[in-house]
């Protein structure tokens, strides 16, 4: 199983869109690649699933111990032919000196290539080559792509590299048409990049004329990963769980949806702006984030859809709803001072939108009482990035600011709901995870597993 991580001097660097370009150049070499990203980002994964064509996967050193990162990666890499994994912000950059690209890295055995934003710089280049480096050992840099870096500088910058013991594996020169374009959550969605197919081919040219990619695949490591964590043997059987997937519910961790596959869910994807209503024989329902507040005059109009959902929350349907599922849940959505639709009505009162950042990173949960995940006292680990707030975001959990201490309540949670701002990832919330299959189980009235 080949494996190679490509992470960054800093966010912005341009990792995302040379890995992008190193991916597409080597699906059009052939290759089966499989994508992953540190940390629990979703847009940067959409962009990988878009370029690829293949389910991507996250890899959080917060989320995750060492065996759990090891088995997803090893489960995700068994049928390509190499892995690629994306960093997050710098390299050496975590929650508490936690959580970063660096860890991930030696978590997963990972040799790893380092992209370096050039821009105004010259000879100072060879101080960041050494710095990241020298700055923590060990670590697995391996090699380094200079972004935006003029060619009448690129054998200076070569010297460079091996005056440091490093390998130079290419640059790219600034070319702003192979930008990929911003947006308040980093980067846009990949259906909002502008013919993303056509740019993903024009900078995997790019990368085939200016990166030794071939070198690069000598550099990946190939040794089987041992000490992976042990997953759930228990299945269960008839457990059909409907997921909201549209442009409006679009964050979405795959890994999720393979670990309820893992524990015998089937799952119907359905759209809540487009289908009159939730698939037939449902015993859970999903509602993920995304960009509700763009779409939400097309939402509120799909009044038949609502009221599925409504009904079928009332009658004990267990549902789980994060962020942009939660605000959709609300009596009403305001999308400015003048504007504000009707939404499902399960959550009373109003989301609206706020200046800036309201609740950013990763908290643990601490549930006030039993409810559909977890029992009182018990902890969930979760992570929140939002502009957007509620008049009524639960009082269910405690949640607790990892990086600050801040406390705060959140989340509606009952018997059969979890609805709230923070976001859940799976393989850090087995037991969660498994409870909410059992609870689809019992709704649906089987007693087979």
């Amino acid at each position: 199983m080949q494996r190679l991580m490509i992470a960054g001097t800093n966010s912005g660097c341009g990792k995302t869109t040379i890995t992008c370009a190193v991916m597409q150049a080597l699906v059009n070499r052939g290759m089966r690649v499989s994508a992953f990203k540190c940390g629990p980002d979703y847009i940067d994964p959409m962009f990988h699933e878009s370029v690829i064509g293949a389910d991507p996967h996250n890899l959080d050193a917060w989320f995750c111990e060492g065996k759990m990162l090891r088995r997803i990666l090893t489960d995700g890499s068994s049928d390509s032919d190499i892995s690629l994994i994306e960093g997050v912000m710098g390299f050496y950059d975590g929650v508490c000196g936690k959580a970063s690209s660096h860890a991930v890295s030696l978590d997963v055995d990972c040799p790893v290539v380092l992209v370096v934003d050039c821009k105004g710089m010259s000879t100072s280049i060879g101080a960041v080559i050494s710095g990241f480096l020298n700055f923590r050992t060990p670590n697995n840099i391996v090699g380094f792509i200079f972004n935006r870096l003029p060619p009448q500088l690129v054998d200076e910058i070569k010297a460079l590299c091996n005056e440091a013991g490093t390998e130079f594996l290419g640059y790219f020169p600034n070319s702003p048409e192979c930008a990929l374009e911003s947006r308040k959550l980093g980067l846009v969605t990949p259906e909002g990049v502008c013919e993303l197919k056509q740019k993903t081919q024009l900078i995997a040219g790019k990368a085939e004329q200016y990166i030794n990619i071939s070198r690069m695949l000598v550099l990946s490591e190939s040794r089987q990963l041992t000490d992976l964590a042990e997953m759930p043997a228990k299945r269960f059987h008839g457990v059909r769980i409907a997921v909201a997937r549209d442009a409006a519910f679009s964050f979405i961790y795959r890994d999720n949806i393979r670990f309820l596959e893992h524990l015998g869910a089937e799952i119907i994807y359905f759209s809540p702006i487009n289908d009159e209503k939730t698939p037939d024989g449902i015993n859970g329902l999903m509602l993920f984030g995304g960009y509700p507040e763009l779409f939400a005059e097309k939402l509120s109009e799909n009044r038949s859809m609502m009221q599925s959902i409504k009904e079928k929350i009332k009658s004990g349907l267990p549902i789980i709803a994060e962020c942009g599922g939660f605000m959709y849940l609300h009596d009403t959505l305001a999308i400015d001072d003048k504007h504000t639709y009707p939404m499902v009505g399960v959550i009373p009162g109003k989301a609206f939108p706020t200046a800036k950042l309201q609740r950013f990173g990763y908290v643990r949960l601490y549930a006030k009482e039993n409810n559909l995940l977890c029992n009182k006292n018990d902890e969930l680990l979760a992570h929140e990035f939002h502009y957007w707030d509620s008049e009524n975001c639960g009082s269910g959990f405690k949640a607790v600011k990892e990086s600050s201490g801040k406390q705060w309540d959140c989340v509606h949670s009952k018997e059969n709901m979890y609805a709230g701002f923070p976001h859940l990832y799976f393989y850090a919330n087995l037991s969660a995870a498994l409870r909410f299959v059992e609870a689809c189980h019992k709704y649906g009235g089987n007693n087979d597993i």
